[in-house]
């Protein structure tokens, strides 16, 4: 089994939500979607529009990392930078990381057909900041073209087994 909480992250419409819960499922432990973390002022800027600056995200972020820290669970958070993943990881020790990754236009489609706050204008800016792993950060990453238990069930194995 895992040996420490995990966070599903990606850009928005990747399936993080969806992943996540499933995810959590398999491990038996609690799922939180990280959107439910954000404080009011940031969802407001964002449904205007408006992309979040680092200021906006380091309080989200460290809600995010309490809540990891507090057990076993699964964070569906978009993580999109090395330096947000490394204060996840300094908040909650041994957090292991899933990466939803995807082609522009796939996410642009699963965008445009949801009811969310985050708006399609802001994928560009979202696939921008996003910093693709590391090696030395150990990301499981999985292609979002497969149906989401899929996904669920190959990173429920391959955590299982790191």
């Amino acid at each position: 089994m895992s040996s420490g909480p995990v966070v599903v992250m990606g850009v928005s419409g990747s399936g993080k939500s969806t992943v996540g819960a499933l995810l959590a499922g398999r491990l038996g432990w609690v799922f939180v979607d990280g959107d439910e973390l954000h404080p009011s002022a940031n969802v407001a800027k964002m449904a205007a529009g408006i992309p979040l600056d680092d200021d906006d995200r380091w309080p989200w972020l460290d809600a995010v990392g309490e809540r990891l820290a507090a057990g076993p669970v699964v964070v569906a958070c978009s993580a999109l930078r090395r330096a947000y993943r490394d204060r996840l990881r300094a908040a909650a020790p041994g957090v292991r990381f899933v990466l939803l990754d995807g082609t522009r236009e796939l996410l642009a489609a699963r965008m445009s057909s949801r009811h969310h706050f985050m708006p399609e204008t802001l994928l560009d800016s979202q696939l921008a900041t996003l910093e693709r792993p590391d090696p030395d950060e150990h990301v499981l990453v999985y292609d979002i073209a497969a149906a989401p238990a899929r996904i669920a069930d190959a990173a429920a194995r391959d955590l299982e087994g790191a």
